[in-house]
């Protein structure tokens, strides 16, 4: 594989709240989702995935290498910090964790960005480092 795309969702509001909303829409068209960030924001959204929508449960795992990959297998969404586990979906979306040195796993890339002074110029550098290995990216500004 090979990534086909590369999104930047900049100027959002609050990523967690973001990543909810594309992470069920995601799950509702049947994809498979690689979410890296941070620790405290994977927590953060971790707990938010269970209560976002009162009547919406999107399947969600934080997946560690003690997870079985049977488990794995079965959630659609899967939630790490750190390297890439083995065998996951082809789809990453980047709530302000740095990008993976392997994108080889993955066909398209989806990086959120807040509005935040720090998280803006930390994504700066995420563009850049896609731009440098040659990869298209497409810029999707927050509205208002």
């Amino acid at each position: 594989m090979a990534v086909q795309e590369v999104e930047f969702h900049t100027g959002v509001a609050d990523r967690v709240d973001f990543a909810c909303r594309l992470l069920r829409k995601a799950y509702r068209k049947g994809a498979r989702v690689l979410v890296t960030a941070p620790g405290p924001v994977l927590a953060t959204l971790d707990r938010a995935l269970w209560v976002f929508e009162e009547r919406d449960f999107v399947p969600h795992l934080r997946v560690l290498a003690s997870t079985p990959p049977a488990t794995a297998a079965r959630t659609p969404i899967w939630l790490t910090e750190g390297s890439v586990p083995a065998g996951a979906p082809a789809v990453l979306v980047n709530v302000g964790a740095e990008p993976p040195d392997d994108l080889a796993p993955f066909t398209r890339v989806i990086e959120i960005v807040s509005r935040e002074p720090d998280d803006e110029a930390a994504g700066r550098v995420r563009w850049r480092t896609y731009k440098a290995r040659g990869l298209e990216v497409r810029h999707h500004p927050a509205a208002g």
